[in-house]
């Protein structure tokens, strides 16, 4: 046993650079897990300012000057913050609890549509199975309405952290912004001179995952406001609140677009039952779906991240349980950091098998 660990440890770990970047990459998941409430912030505030470098580099490219070509791009950043603070959070928490108050009725209409089934289809469901759904909905509509009493009770401290971030998050922004280059070299300074392997793994991680985060967040926009255009036109309820769920469902690949499809039947469903109305709106639900998944995604994601499904899907449950939503959010991008180590981790070739002699 010992001599196999040996010869692993000998095949893998022999490069010193190997080493360094094991060392590094440990120590950086560490300082998140450890630290990652702590330093929330200023992560935000780095994912935000590494979402519109792009911008600024693009004017620097046109020959604007660097402090100005970052307070065009922050004015911007600020401006679309003004707007999501002022006008979509507000229509969505409105809206939200609008339908928490309206559960309870649309449970009770429900129950009755539900305790009809046992007799117009008795060889399918019982009335004791029916029951059994509609006490598990109750449990769940309380606890919904417990989150939504102890959120109202702690709502200074939320309040509190919600100005944290809106006064560091903005000021950090701005300074990842100005001062890139600084950090850039302050950070160097402290790698090995011999890098060869990091560079390559950066260089990998820098053309697919700085399009992956673009792009994502551009498909979260656009697939919202499309939905939410297509809901307000049709006439359904909660047209804010659905659209965003919508198009926060493109983060999970394969399982977000089927989820979401639930509530929105659902409150289609109780407010015009089964007519042309809802019908309608399905069929646009559907199509909004796959020139999202046809059309839009290869379109933005031009460099597609070379990852089989089931390696997304344990990525999207792995890093989801470690930091929730962030964690889905960046499951791919982080998916395929540890692809581009494994491709570019130096590893000796297995000696070729000793052949004895015929006797």
């Amino acid at each position: 046993m010992l001599k196999v660990l040996q010869d692993w440890m000998q095949r893998y770990f022999s490069d010193e650079e190997a080493i360094v970047l094991a060392v590094i990459l440990v120590l950086g998941f560490s300082v998140i897990l450890a630290f990652g409430g702590m330093l929330a912030p200023v992560l935000a505030a780095m994912v935000i300012a590494f979402l519109i470098q792009g911008m600024v580099g693009m004017l620097e490219r046109l020959r604007v000057p660097h402090l100005f070509a970052v307070w065009l791009v922050y004015s911007l950043f600020l401006g679309l913050l003004a707007v999501f603070l002022l006008v979509l959070v507000p229509l969505v928490w409105k809206q939200l609890f609008t339908l928490l108050n309206e559960l309870p009725r649309m449970l009770g209409e429900w129950q009755v549509v539900l305790l009809m089934l046992p007799e117009r289809y008795p060889d399918m469901v019982t009335e004791e199975q029916v029951l059994r759904i509609i006490e598990a909905a109750r449990s769940e509509l309380g606890q919904l309405g417990q989150w939504a009493l102890t959120f109202s009770l702690s709502g200074l401290p939320v309040l509190v952290n919600i100005m944290i971030y809106l006064v560091l998050v903005p000021i950090l922004v701005f300074f990842f912004l100005k001062d890139r280059r600084r950090f850039y070299h302050w950070f160097r300074r402290y790698l090995p001179r011999e890098r060869g392997l990091m560079k390559q793994v950066w260089v990998e991680m820098n053309q697919q995952i700085a399009n992956y985060i673009r792009g994502k967040v551009v498909e979260i926009f656009i697939t919202g406001v499309v939905t939410y255009i297509a809901f307000v036109v049709l006439g359904l309820n909660y047209a804010a609140l659905l659209a965003l769920l919508v198009g926060l469902s493109v983060v999970v690949p394969y399982i977000g677009a089927v989820v979401v499809t639930v509530p929105v039947a659902l409150i289609a469903l109780f407010q015009w039952g089964w007519s042309d109305q809802f019908i309608y709106l399905m069929v646009a639900h559907a199509i909004i779906q796959a020139l999202d998944g046809n059309v839009l995604v290869p379109l933005l994601f031009s460099e597609a991240v070379n990852l089989h499904p089931v390696a997304i899907i344990c990525a999207v449950l792995l890093f989801g349980g470690l930091w929730g939503f962030w964690g889905v959010f960046f499951a791919i991008p982080l998916a395929t950091l540890v692809k581009a180590v494994l491709d570019a981790w130096p590893r000796q070739p297995e000696p070729e098998p000793q052949v004895s002699p015929l006797m």
